[in-house]
């Protein structure tokens, strides 16, 4: 899978005031989204994923409390080793950043923190996304919960 977009990571920020506070990635622009999700886990700890995508792009901010969301970037898309490598990339509400994945990684998210909620832009319109959905056990790789 060599000569594909690296995982980025675009960094944001908080502003207060005493009228409360604004997370803002401004470096994220809104071009190739076509649609969103939010994600608010029942449970801490339980691993949400590992779901591939060829096509489709993804971007994850952390709204409020705190993800560790897992990348692997396949050698063999056909046939995924559980030895190949996880980027761990800890996103916090109180830290803003947008992680953008592009196609041909396979992505996974733990909350490790109550009441927290992602939210995911995705490319591509939901009619396309069951052609592009490759899913493995949340157990395929690890996810540490700790970032």
């Amino acid at each position: 899978m060599t000569g594909r977009a690296p995982v980025r990571v675009i960094p944001g920020g908080l502003h207060r005031d005493a009228r409360g506070v604004v997370q803002h990635v401004n470096g994220f622009g809104f071009d190739r989204v076509d649609r969103f999700y939010t994600i608010s886990p029942a449970a801490t700890g339980e691993v949400r994923g590992w779901v591939g995508h060829l096509r489709e792009w993804k971007w994850f901010f952390a709204v409020r409390g705190g993800f560790t969301l897992g990348v692997v970037q396949p050698r063999d898309w056909v046939a995924p080793s559980p030895d190949d490598r996880v980027e761990l990339i800890p996103l916090r509400g109180n830290e803003p950043c947008v992680v953008e994945v592009p196609p041909g990684h396979y992505t996974a998210a733990c909350a490790v923190g109550q009441d927290s909620t992602l939210l995911v832009f995705s490319s591509g319109q939901i009619a396309g996304a069951a052609t592009d959905d490759y899913r493995l056990t949340p157990d395929f790789w690890p996810l540490s919960l700790q970032s």
